[in-house]
Formats: structure tokens, sequence, C-alpha cells
């Protein structure tokens, strides 16, 4: 069973083909843009969880070791340990491509998000039961924690070959909240992995926005009611998003082609901003989020009205 759009899978694997065309990477370019996007991944996935730290404030306590003025230690190292939990993910991937998913490796992450936090339950599965604040969803008992986690493992090896990189990553992400193996850090660690998953196919990062955390959530209770695809789709858009930031700085000709943002898109076209809002939600535009506002281009309204023209044809 298919869950993620077909149109929207095309689009990104072709575009993940035109970003494979330019590897190897310069090493120059590959530090400017992993750097960039560490610090936004971690400032977002913190961010999601209720750590204060700004994007910049993220910046200088990672980068420059600087200690924020009223703001809790506990954000400081929130920051610090997802940094040297993605070193990890990094040192990891370098080593072996096709590192084995395993509750090792689970725990080994969680254990690093958590470490000098927590450190009692740091890479510990938890022992007595949880509640997810704001969602329907009532986690297993913590006695079923084990088992449940070691038939995810099993069935990641079952099914890493029969679905698309992109859906098995979204649903190993939601399989890992769902479970909520720990007391806390369960959101980080599950957005870790599932970019493990998604780097071992050669995608970029995949950051889920803090502007997009209550859409975050709605999806993942949908999923928790038995639908995925708005999850896939959602994971999908992140994904794009990367791989459209990767080819804007590598590429000469994607640089040319200049990202605006919607009401001005509209202003040159027979849209509405309300409309192109829909269809970029969608994953029907091709665009991608800068804090709150969506940005697409003139030559991707211009791909998806001949992508339609094809269509009546």
């Amino acid at each position: 069973m298919l869950y993620l759009d077909q149109k929207l899978q095309n689009r990104i694997d072709s575009k993940k083909e035109a970003l494979n065309n330019f590897r190897p990477l310069a090493s120059s370019a590959v530090r400017k843009i992993k750097e960039q996007f560490e610090i936004e991944m971690t400032y977002n996935s913190n961010a999601i969880e209720g750590n204060s730290l700004t994007l910049r404030e993220t910046y200088l306590v990672i980068n420059e070791g600087l200690t924020i003025k009223g703001k809790p230690l506990k954000d400081h190292l929130e920051a610090n340990n997802h940094k040297e939990a993605l070193d990890y993910l990094y040192d990891l991937l370098n080593k072996d491509k096709r590192h084995t998913f395993s509750e090792k490796l689970v725990r080994s992450l969680h254990q690093l998000v958590l470490q000098n936090i927590d450190k009692n339950w740091a890479g510990q599965y938890r022992t007595g039961p949880v509640r997810i604040g704001g969602s329907k969803h009532t986690p297993p008992s913590a006695l079923s924690v084990p088992r449940l986690m070691n038939g995810l493992i099993i069935w990641i090896s079952r099914n890493r070959k029969k679905l698309h990189p992109i859906e098995l990553a979204a649903i190993v992400h939601h399989r890992i909240v769902s479970i909520h193996p720990f007391f806390d850090g369960n959101g980080r660690t599950a957005r870790l992995l599932m970019n493990i998953i998604l780097m071992q196919a050669k995608y970029p990062l995949a950051i889920i926005l803090k502007n997009d955390r209550k859409k975050y959530y709605t999806v993942l209770g949908q999923a928790d009611a038995g639908d995925l695809r708005p999850l896939i789709q959602f994971v999908a858009r992140a994904v794009e998003r990367s791989v459209d930031i990767y080819l804007k700085m590598l590429s000469p000709e994607a640089g040319k082609e200049e990202f605006v943002s919607l009401s001005e898109l509209s202003r040159s076209s027979s849209y509405s901003e309300k409309y192109l809002n829909l269809l970029a939600r969608q994953g029907k535009l091709e665009a991608h989020k800068e804090r709150r506002d969506w940005l697409s281009s003139r030559e991707a309204l211009k791909r998806y009205i001949d992508s339609r023209e094809r269509k009546r044809l």
C-alpha cells in the first residue's frame, strides 16, 4: 500500500537525483550547509518541546559556548546535547552508511539527548506510565515497552525494502512516539531516528519546524487514529524543503530561481494568496517555509500550471 502521494514522491525523487549529481560535494560546501542544518534542527526540535532559546541563541550556545542570561541551564544543556546527538548520528553514518537500526541505537541517541539532564533515565526505558500532553493517545504500559521496541526493530528490517524511505522514516517516527519508550525525550529521539533512515537513503536532514508544531501534532494524532497519510505527506514536505535548500545553495541554475512570498506570487498570477497557500500545504505547489511564511517561485507556479494543463489533454 502506497502512503506517499505519487506526484509528490516523483517530484522529491527528481530533486534528489539532481542533488546526487553534485556528489561528491565540496568539503567547504558540505561544512557550511551541515552547520546551518544542525543549528536549525537543534533549535526547532528543542523548541517544539518547550526550549526557550531562539535560533540565534542556540547558535551562540553551541558554536561560541556562551551562556544566555535569563535562560534556564536546562535549555543550554538541551542545545548542546542535541548537537552531540547529531554529531554521533553523522559519525555513525560516515563509518557505516547502512548501519543496522537497533534498540542499542535508539537508547544511545536518547542517552545523548538527556545526558546531564536526567542521568538516571538517559538511555533507559521507562518503568512506569506516561501521558502525552494534549494528545488523546495513551501510551502502552511500561511492561510492554521492551517487547514493542523489539517488534519495531523486526518490522523495520522486514519493511525497509518495501517502503519508500520517506514512508519508512515517517512511520518509524510515529511508532516510537506512540510507544513512548522513555519518560522524557521521546520526540527529539524519534526525529533523530527518522533522519537516520532518510540520511541512509542520501536525503539531507529533514527539519520539523517549530512554527508547524500545531500541524505536526495534528498529523501525529491522525496517525494515532490509524490514518498515516497526513503524517507521511507532512514529513515528505519537510524533506522537500531540505532538498530545495541544498539545491539552491549548490546549483547555479537553482540559484537563479527566485523564491518569493505567496502574497507577492499571487500579485503576478490569477491565483489568490489563500489558494496558493492551500496548494503549498497540499504539496501540489513546490514551496518551502522560512519561519512562518511559505516561499515559492514563478517557475514553480508555471510547473504546477503546466502539469494541470497536461492532465486536461
